[in-house]
């Protein structure tokens, strides 16, 4: 028992010597390239007014801090978050903290179902694919596989929109509850849900065809394996070798892509959340992003990539109870 403890205090030290050095090299990154992009919060708070003064402009810069060196910046940056200031926002005029914080939980359920969904029906469709390989059920599924990957999120977005809410009305069409309505209990639970389910779907499209090709491949490789021959031999039925031994091995490559994709849905969540008037993250990034809001989409930026590190390091620790011997090594 204190050997398996010392090896997984040896393994959280490890990530936590990863995860920092690349946390720091994100935050300055992040930074050295928002100040490529031309531009900044002054130029739209004038074009917004219709006319502003060189001096006021000069002025409104002044204030922000625009009128310092890159350099000089930068550092006021890092001492801010050596001290957990993210700064103030310049078109809220609020704490960035406090706006991010308001948006997380919704980008956060979102990418979290999503990912659940992609991850269910994506490994589930890959077992299937892997027990009729070469078969018409196969190849009607990789046909399937394929039309999902090669749809773009928008308009996987805007179909699942006009089928299931304008058409079916099955589901309302944006938003994240009913506007004016004094729901609880189940009801409130019923109405989160009806909302939920329409963007979680189009955030996870793509991704099941990811992870139902990349099953089917991984249980077929495993599959040849020589103690999947002993298990047969051993007279275990198919679906206890399917499920226990082969599915268990070919989950490592398919925990190591998703944990590689959870970047993709942050960054996918941007024109779900769009779409679907979904409050998030994602829209706050692109509404700070077009006002020049630098503060706060700087602060989107830091958190996003602080939420995919923590969960790497999660799915890191996963491969290690999925395969022990990952641990061992």
């Amino acid at each position: 028992m204190s050997q398996a403890s010392s090896r997984a205090s040896s393994r959280l030290r490890r990530i936590a010597a990863q995860a920092l050095p690349t946390a720091i090299g994100i935050v300055i990154l992040n930074f050295c390239l928002l100040q490529l992009v031309p531009g900044d919060a002054v130029d739209v708070l004038a074009a917004e007014a219709g006319s502003a003064t060189a001096e006021t402009m000069a002025q409104l810069r002044a204030s922000l801090g625009l009128d310092q060196s890159f350099f000089a910046q930068l550092g006021q940056y890092l001492w801010r978050l050596a001290h957990f200031d993210l700064g103030q926002s310049s078109r809220y005029h609020a704490p960035v903290a406090e706006l991010i914080l308001s948006r997380l939980p919704g980008t956060l359920l979102l990418m979290v179902v999503a990912l659940a969904i992609a991850v269910l029906v994506g490994v589930a469709t890959g077992v299937l694919m892997s027990v009729w390989a070469g078969r018409w059920p196969d190849q009607l599924l990789s046909v399937a596989a394929m039309l999902l990957h090669a749809m773009p999120g928008f308009w996987v977005a805007l179909m699942i929109v006009v089928i299931f809410s304008v058409h079916l009305g099955w589901f309302p069409s944006g938003g994240n509850a009913t506007l004016g309505a004094d729901l609880q209990g189940l009801a409130w639970w019923r109405d989160r849900a009806l909302h939920l389910t329409l963007p979680a779907l189009s955030l996870s499209t793509f991704f099941v065809s990811i992870y139902a090709r990349l099953t089917r491949a991984a249980m077929l490789e495993v599959n040849r394996q020589d103690f999947v021959r002993t298990a047969t031999a051993k007279g275990l039925s198919p679906l206890a070798i399917q499920l226990r031994h082969v599915l268990r091995n070919a989950l490592i490559p398919v925990t190591t892509v998703m944990g590689l994709h959870l970047g993709n849905l942050l960054g996918g969540s941007v024109v779900i959340e769009t779409v679907f008037g979904w409050p998030g993250m994602g829209s706050l990034a692109l509404e700070a992003m077009l006002a020049r809001d630098y503060p706060v989409l700087l602060g989107v930026l830091l958190l996003g990539s602080f939420v995919v590190i923590a969960a790497n390091a999660l799915i890191d620790l996963l491969h290690a109870w999925i395969d022990p011997r990952i641990q061992g090594a």
